[in-house]
């Protein structure tokens, strides 16, 4: 991440709010880009970079959502994304966690909120140094350091959450860390372990080979998680 001020790339469908989040983020310092849909997001990607993305799930065409779990894949891996939506029930917020969310609010909420949770993103994506030496996983090797994990012939992508998660592993090995420690860890709300357990799930797909038998992120029954890495 540069030093300039972050550049937060604002979606939903909803004009006046659009207005009323883009000046409030701008008075806290931040550059704000706005965009009405997800079509007119993905125009603006592709020109700009941006720190973060503000996204509302329930849009005309293509939904938040979608567009989410699109950017997961070659085209915006690592860029963080918060979503907004009206609907708050659980099964809503794991669908978003699941899409590749780093988090959610729901509608409607305090500015003041929607700040906080952007500021603490953007603490989470940017370079987490640690005493921890690099870790082998398998074929990967994770240098927290670095903040890279890499096998022999690629570089994996992660998430910032992800990578919140696997640096804080990499420094704790063979030590487990609550569900509770880790949504501390992520600013998250304490009650939602659903949304860990999620984050954790994206993560094994990245460095387990078999991510329904992990070797290496091993859950541990009414406790938490604890990381063994290994050949």
């Amino acid at each position: 991440m540069s030093l300039d001020p972050a550049h937060i790339l604002l979606v939903d469908d909803d004009a006046r709010l659009r207005g009323l989040l883009s000046r409030f983020l701008g008075e806290q310092g931040f550059r704000v880009t706005s965009a009405e849909s997800a079509a007119d997001a993905r125009d603006k990607l592709r020109f700009l970079d941006f720190d973060l993305m503000v996204l509302d799930v329930m849009m005309p065409g293509e939904t938040g959502l979608a567009l989410t779990e699109d950017l997961r894949g070659d085209r915006s891996p690592s860029m963080p994304i918060l979503l907004l939506t009206a609907r708050g029930a659980p099964e809503d917020i794991v669908a978003g966690f699941e899409a590749g969310a780093d988090d959610y609010l729901g509608k409607p909420f305090d500015p003041r909120v929607l700040l906080a949770r952007i500021r603490a993103m953007l603490r989470r994506a940017a370079p987490l140094p640690s005493p921890a030496g690099p870790l082998r996983l398998g074929d990967a090797v994770f240098d927290p350091a670095r903040a890279e994990l890499v096998t022999p012939t690629s570089r994996i992508r992660l998430t910032g959450a992800e990578l919140a998660l696997l640096v804080a592993f990499a420094a704790r090995p063979h030590e487990i860390l609550t569900r509770e420690y880790l949504a501390g860890l992520l600013e998250m709300d304490e009650t939602s372990e659903r949304a860990i357990d999620v984050q954790v799930t994206r993560l094994r797909r990245k460095i387990e080979p078999d991510s329904r038998e992990p070797r290496f992120l091993h859950t541990v029954r009414g406790k938490g998680y604890v990381l063994k890495p290994g050949a």
